[in-house]
């Protein structure tokens, strides 16, 4: 089989090594080519010709956000994986390269725990998102058909909705941007939110998002009461929970065993929300890799609530949607531009009811 070729750039000789080494050390890639900074790489771009490049942020002569926006001229569909620092302004600045049209990214680990605990976080972190963006977007072969859905999508429990859960994670920062910029009014309940992410990265989403719509966005903490038309998105590191406090409801943060090798979950968000709510709650899954958000969705359906999942098309990876859809959750997916329209649409159908 025909190994992913990977472009690693980076300023720091140090940073290049190391990566090299952990692609090498995999038997499904190679590196086929390194530059010191942005402006390198796309000279040697048609020479290497990669399947995948890695990228730095800072790096003198072009970064890595010139980089992104130069290179999707003329390469539209090679995944780029950025290597962020864990600061606030690594965080702001990766944001920036996702919208300019960076794939994902992966935070750089500290070099200071020593060599074999950085190379082994890279691992673990960046293979398997290079590898995931190479089959996603490598040709694939035409299915059989498939045998049908099971349908288990039934009528909702009569009554109001009362909080929106989300949960998302690769290709989620767009999605989510898209999302709560398409929201014209603010939403007559709290919204909740497990995007996967580290530390700082969280809060700067948030605050990003927080810009770009007409809700209140903010980064949960520990004992905040929910109100209408605002969204909390779960911290990095932490999980996040709703639950009653008299008569109102609070967010519960813990830092109890990852799930899905992820802390925050949607799992543990909506399973909480389920148990909270019952079936007046709407849950949402949007683009990400592997099944979070699947079994604490069906928890919210069984109660008599609801759920949407982004459809195929336009999901950067349709991994935990697609759990929604094939399980019969949902009759079908919904495209990511009218994701906004029908969570609207469920309030306001409500609203005039009641």
């Amino acid at each position: 089989m025909k190994k992913i070729r990977v472009l690693v750039v980076d300023d720091t000789a140090v940073m290049r090594k190391i990566v090299s080494e952990v692609i090498n050390r995999d038997p499904d890639m190679e590196v086929a080519g390194v530059a010191s900074n942005g402006k390198i790489a796309m000279q040697r771009i048609s020479q290497y010709s990669p399947d995948a490049i890695t990228l730095d942020l800072e790096m003198p002569e072009m970064d890595g956000i010139a980089m992104v926006k130069e290179l999707r001229k003329t390469y539209p569909k090679i995944p780029v994986i950025m290597l962020s620092s864990q600061t606030y302004k690594g965080a702001e600045s990766t944001f920036e390269a996702l919208q300019a049209g960076a794939n994902d990214y992966v935070a750089k680990p500290s070099t200071n725990n020593g060599l074999n605990a950085t190379m082994s976080e890279l691992n673990r972190e960046l293979i398997p998102k290079i590898k995931q963006y190479f089959h996603v977007l490598a040709p694939q072969p035409v299915a059989p058909p498939s045998a049908p859905r099971p349908n288990r999508t039934k009528a909702r429990r009569s009554g109001r909705l009362d909080v929106l859960a989300i949960g998302s994670s690769t290709g989620g920062p767009n999605a989510l941007s898209v999302v709560f910029s398409s929201i014209r009014e603010p939403l007559p309940v709290p919204v909740v939110v497990v995007q996967h992410m580290p530390p700082l990265f969280t809060k700067a989403l948030a605050e990003r998002l927080n810009r770009e719509s007409c809700l209140t966005i903010c980064e949960g903490e520990h004992g905040q009461a929910l109100r209408p038309g605002h969204v909390y998105i779960a911290p990095g590191g932490q999980h996040m929970e709703t639950r009653r406090r008299g008569a109102e409801v609070v967010l519960h943060l813990h830092e109890g065993p990852q799930e899905h090798s992820c802390r925050p979950a949607a799992d543990v968000l909506f399973r909480s929300v389920a148990k909270c709510y019952g079936g007046s709650a709407l849950a949402v899954v949007l683009t990400g890799m592997g099944r979070d958000g699947f079994l604490g969705a069906r928890e919210i359906c069984e109660a008599g609530g609801e759920a949407i999942a982004q459809d195929k098309e336009t999901s950067v990876v349709w991994g935990m949607p697609s759990f929604l859809v094939n399980e019969g959750l949902v009759e079908k997916g919904t495209p990511l531009p009218q994701v906004a329209s029908a969570i609207s649409s469920r309030f306001s159908s409500l609203l005039q009811k009641y």
